[in-house]
């Protein structure tokens, strides 16, 4: 049988295998070999069941692991500006609420990314991107949501679209425009929501620059009503949905997410069990965001054990942004998805390819070692896959394959 590439005398993580909490799930292979044509696997498995391959490349990988690619399936990666002030002076003693009343937080962000030409905001998101796929990403999700008027919201979209053409990765994008309240719009939260429903997401839909429509669920957000506007006006342009969920209080938006088909409810440190149920019957995968739960010194934990027991699939992610999780590392992500909400090392890699790959409604594509499947590899100097769940500030990665190149 003809190939592009073969990839020899390696160990294999499939994330293929049965299960969701032990090295079963990883599908592991000692004696492995990868073949490639197109850019798709053709073949990865034992060396002993493989096929005789006829390989235009033949890599000879030394022993060391193969994961699929990483995918970060959350992130808020675009934006202008920088909070690391703010970040000093909560340290020294100054409340949030001062900041904000001062002109920082969220609305310090906006006002920058509305400001920063499309140019700026992609050469601004490239070196977070940059440090991303220096540890074995493929896929990444970009939300936009900084800009919260119809202009600035097309351009972090379509600078989140550019990234996928300034490096060889896939970018996903998603449509945030009801992530907050611009101040434009103060005490009038329902005629921002028909600005984003009837002007933002139309224009969006007819560019082609989302992949998805999200919404921030919360006290500080959006109500379950005027979230649901949001996600009727997404299921009229043919948009799936997802929603930052239950992060600061449980207002039943991953129910009401889980009823409407949504490909993942995220945070969700007060999910409850009626939630948990939702999210099962309808399959919306739970996006755990470790970074934002450590930057923001939460203490309501998650509830795993009942993720666990639903079934519902689980998936990790460093919900890159500028105010609550500065976060660039999904190695580290996993570190912190397994020291701080207790995830094994299978659940947290199976987070990173498997579970954020059906979070982004792209489990037939990517995510694991399979037949078919787009040839995104991670290729690892490590003794066993635990490794890159147990190091802190630790970079194995050998090589990484992006569609077979």
């Amino acid at each position: 049988m003809h190939c592009d590439r073969l990839w020899k005398n390696a160990r294999l993580a499939t994330m293929a295998g049965e299960g969701t909490r032990d090295a079963r799930a990883m599908g592991l292979v000692e004696d492995g070999v990868l073949a490639e044509q197109g850019g798709v696997i053709l073949y990865a498995g034992s060396a002993a069941d493989a096929p005789s391959f006829m390989a235009r490349e033949m890599i000879d990988v030394e022993g060391r692991w193969i994961t699929p690619g990483l995918i970060d399936c959350h992130t808020h990666l675009v934006f202008a500006g920088n909070r690391s002030r703010e970040f000093e002076m909560r340290l020294e003693g100054t409340s949030y609420e001062e900041i904000a009343r001062a002109g920082g937080g969220i609305l310090s962000t906006m006002a920058a990314t509305r400001a920063a030409s499309e140019d700026e905001l992609v050469a601004s998101a490239l070196p977070r991107l940059d440090a991303l796929i220096a540890e074995g990403l493929t896929t990444i999700e970009v939300k936009s949501g900084y800009g919260l008027d119809t202009a600035s919201e097309l351009a972090l979209l379509r600078a989140a679209r550019r990234l996928g053409r300034e490096r060889a990765v896939r970018v996903t994008t998603t449509f945030l425009g009801a992530h907050a309240l611009p101040p434009e719009f103060a005490g009038d939260a329902d005629g921002y929501i028909t600005l984003v429903c009837d002007e933002m997401l139309p224009r969006v839909a007819a560019e082609g620059l989302a992949d998805a429509v999200d919404a921030f669920c919360e006290g500080i957000g959006f109500t379950p009503a005027q979230t649901e506007r949001v996600f009727l006006a997404a299921k009229r342009h043919g948009l799936p949905v997802k929603l930052h969920a239950e992060q600061l209080s449980n207002l039943r938006g991953a129910a009401l997410a889980a009823r409407h088909g949504a490909l993942s409810a995220d945070h969700l440190e007060h999910l409850d069990e009626a939630g948990i149920a939702a999210m099962a019957s309808h399959g919306t995968v739970a996006s755990l965001l470790p970074g934002a739960f450590y930057f923001c010194r939460e203490t309501k934990l998650p509830p795993v054990d009942g993720l666990r027991a639903a079934g519902v699939p689980i998936a990790l992610a460093t919900d890159c942004n500028p105010g609550t999780s500065p976060l660039t590392s999904l190695l580290l992500t996993m570190n912190m998805g397994a020291t701080l909400f207790r995830l094994t090392v299978a659940e947290c890699l199976l987070g990173v390819t498997r579970n954020a790959a059906r979070a982004l409604g792209l489990a037939t594509r990517i995510g694991t070692l399979e037949p078919g499947k787009a040839c995104d590899l991670a290729i690892w100097d490590i003794e066993r896959p635990a490794d890159l769940v147990y190091r802190m500030g630790f970079n194995p990665l050998h090589a990484r394959i992006w569609s077979g190149q």
